[in-house]
């Protein structure tokens, strides 16, 4: 998306001009349907996973879970700074359309990565705590979220549809990168569930 972006790919801006045009005509049109996205985006933006991404690391602390700690610490609080430094180099104006006010620049979509990363981590925290059933409704609740919140940001006109692509993508990278190197949870062996001693292959 970025290449696209910056290489000026003809059928990149085409995409992006068509994802925002109707949006555009319709939120133009009807400003309650324009405040209700604006609602939900400002209630399940990046800001609250990370303010409760806090209550949990305190909780964490206070447990003595370092590895959980650090975890969230890196892929839910630092996500904010991988955010600014690709919106800096990307430095893409916000589309003319916007519905709605929008700080810094468009590329990539902060909520987007914000809330990927977000709902990844809090998912890989709370897993091994819960049963089946349970795992896949809240699966699918967060994929719910990750979606409904990147279309909103479009609705609103205040991201292209490339920067909300570009921002799951960088923040699913992100949280991978996160969760092989500061896994929260002990690696255990299949045989006997006991934790794998470093430098030892399963």
């Amino acid at each position: 998306m970025w290449i696209g972006y910056g290489q000026q790919w003809t059928w990149l801006a085409d995409f992006d001009d068509a994802g925002l045009s109707v949006p555009y005509r319709y939120g133009a049109a009807h400003p309650a349907w324009v405040a209700g996205w604006d609602v939900f985006c400002t209630v399940l933006s990046p800001v609250t996973f990370r303010i409760v991404t806090l209550v949990l690391i305190a909780v964490a602390v206070m447990r003595r879970q370092l590895r959980i700690v650090l975890f969230l610490l890196f892929a839910v609080e630092l996500s904010a700074l991988v955010t600014e430094v690709a919106k800096n180099l990307a430095d893409r104006p916000r589309p003319v359309t916007a519905l709605a006010y929008a700080p810094s620049t468009s590329f990539p979509s902060g909520h987007a990565l914000g809330v990927m990363v977000g709902v990844l981590a809090l998912l890989a925290v709370a897993w091994p705590l819960l049963r089946a059933p349970l795992r896949t409704w809240l699966a699918v609740l967060g994929a719910v979220v990750i979606v409904a919140i990147g279309v909103g940001r479009v609705v609103l006109n205040v991201h292209h549809p490339s920067d909300v692509v570009a921002g799951w993508a960088l923040g699913y990278a992100y949280f991978v990168v996160c969760w092989l190197a500061l896994r929260p949870y002990p690696t255990v062996t299949e045989a006997d569930g006991t934790p794998v001693a470093p430098g030892i292959a399963r």
